[in-house]
């Protein structure tokens, strides 16, 4: 099915964000990182829009965020990315930063706009990788950041709710000792970084 209308923000954000339970006691802590694709082409309409490639400006977004992709800590153990030609172009232009040797899954699930198809995608993931990036798309990847983190009141949680713009990356904190947890209903994360590219630029600029 070709999908033409531009996602929708996330509803848990119109709704004040989802309620559970935070599970208390130590957890093993997991480094789950959110990048969404960046700005895509809308010039060819007979285009599918799974085929869709970056615009040129999603493509500079890209070589901007690479370098922000080159500091984190730690380093991903996985990609998971979207089968979607924008998201595989979009890590193609941070993958060099990612080091070498990084496993690439290029995972159909996650061409969607759904939260919990990310849920499941990360439920797979063997438990020796303790930090995952995600490629994907909105509003699946804003939405899961507000359904794990509704009451996070820092910064970051604040900016990553008021837009989560193409190219963005947002970093999670996650106490499960399973990846598979994060499909359960007490699942939860600290938002603990939240860079756009807006942001790499106006550090270059200072």
């Amino acid at each position: 099915m070709t999908i033409r209308s531009r996602p929708l923000r996330c509803p848990c954000l119109l709704l004040g964000g989802a309620r559970h339970r935070t599970p208390t006691g130590g957890r093993t802590m997991r480094r789950l990182y959110l990048l969404r694709h960046a700005k895509s082409s809308w010039d060819a309409p007979n285009l599918e829009d799974h085929d869709r490639p970056l615009a040129p400006r999603g493509q500079r977004a890209g070589r901007a965020m690479a370098a922000v992709v080159r500091h984190l800590a730690p380093r991903p153990d996985l990609v998971l990315c979207s089968t979607a030609a924008r998201a595989r172009e979009t890590l193609d232009l941070v993958r060099g930063s990612l080091g070498a040797g990084v496993p690439v899954r290029i995972e159909g699930a996650l061409y969607a706009f759904d939260p919990h198809a990310v849920r499941r995608c990360l439920a797979q993931v063997d438990d020796a990788a303790g930090s995952v990036l995600v490629v994907g798309h909105n509003p699946a990847l804003e939405c899961l950041a507000a359904e794990l983190a509704p009451e996070d009141t820092g910064d970051p949680a604040r900016r990553l709710r008021r837009k989560f713009p193409t190219a963005a990356l947002a970093t999670l904190d996650v106490p499960a000792a399973r990846w598979q947890d994060l499909t359960g209903p007490h699942a939860s994360a600290r938002i603990v970084a939240f860079t756009r590219p807006a942001d790499v630029e106006s550090m270059s600029a200072a």
